[in-house]
């Protein structure tokens, strides 16, 4: 009776005849549904904005950000804090995800590894969790015990902490510091939560790293400068955000990243304030990472 009462387990009367549908009926009415979701998120942009302040500080002060989910919500979790390394040359340390029934839990589900609280607890010891620490648990229902024993206990040890779910008033939303509810209806498969809410959760997870990573300096205009040149087309991606932002040519370009082993922003600050490498990477440590602040700096 607990679940039957809640949005996300509720039927969606526009699915009832689901079974009859043609193909192309199904894909319309799912891609009608799916238009709910940016929508729902613009409602709770406020509590978004506030987590997204939050894991700001705690990062900024040397602490990391954990998800915390089971099944699919575990799943996005592993899914955006895996990009983060590549993408913001962020440590795999910084942003991590914890689920439930452990990695291998990614790839084929682990029944009942979700209803335990204590599991969560113990799994946030082995990351040596602390209070400068900051927790998301995700769960669309809002009530699986995993998440929700990780909240609990981050929270006892005085770290900030935040529910991520797809139900008003959740259970984990009453341990959470900021509670992040946002609300679609039910899904177009009755309980698959695997569909609206996991689109909504991935796009906020989406907001909190990116908002956060640009906050952090990883940004320069909307340009990625922190990006990990790992292969031919984040180098190559590389040169093209020196030749945007500095206006040299492609080979210049080259010669420069050259000097820094593919690092962009000593490249840029070395560039755009005709500087050495060793000048230009003091600047940038003296500004705390942010390149527009070295950049002054060096014209001041």
């Amino acid at each position: 009776m607990e679940l039957a009462g809640l949005t996300t387990e509720k039927r969606n009367t526009k699915s009832l005849q689901l079974d009859q549908m043609s193909s192309l009926e199904i894909l319309k009415l799912m891609n009608e549904e799916d238009k709910k979701v940016a929508l729902a998120i613009e409602a709770i942009l406020p509590q978004v904005d506030l987590a997204v302040n939050k894991v700001f500080h705690s990062l900024s002060l040397g602490g990391r950000l954990f998800y915390v989910g089971a099944g699919t919500s575990g799943r996005l979790g592993v899914m955006d804090a895996s990009e983060c390394p590549p993408t913001f040359m962020t440590s795999p340390d910084l942003i991590q995800a914890v689920m439930a029934g452990g990695e291998q839990a990614f790839f084929k589900a682990i029944e009942g590894s979700e209803d335990e609280e204590d599991q969560a607890i113990l799994d946030l010891k082995a990351k040596s969790f602390t209070k400068k620490d900051v927790v998301i648990g995700i769960t669309a229902s809002g009530r699986t015990p995993y998440p929700i024993g990780a909240v609990k206990y981050a929270k006892e040890l005085g770290a900030y902490t935040i529910s991520l779910s797809s139900n008003k008033e959740s259970v984990i939303s009453k341990y959470a510091d900021c509670n992040i509810e946002v609300i679609l209806g039910p899904e177009v498969l009755t309980g698959s939560t695997r569909l609206k809410a996991a689109s909504a959760h991935k796009m906020i997870l989406n907001m909190i790293s990116t908002a956060t990573m640009v906050k952090l300096g990883k940004v320069y205009e909307n340009l990625m400068v922190d990006v990990h040149a790992s292969n031919y087309k984040l180098r190559e991606r590389a040169k093209r955000n020196i030749m945007e932002i500095t206006n040299v040519t492609y080979e210049e370009a080259g010669e420069v990243l050259q000097q820094t082993n593919y690092e962009v922003k000593p490249a840029i600050v070395m560039i755009k304030g005709d500087v050495s490498l060793s000048v230009a990477r003091k600047a940038i440590v003296e500004n705390n990472g942010y390149v527009r602040n070295a950049i002054k700096s060096l014209s001041s």
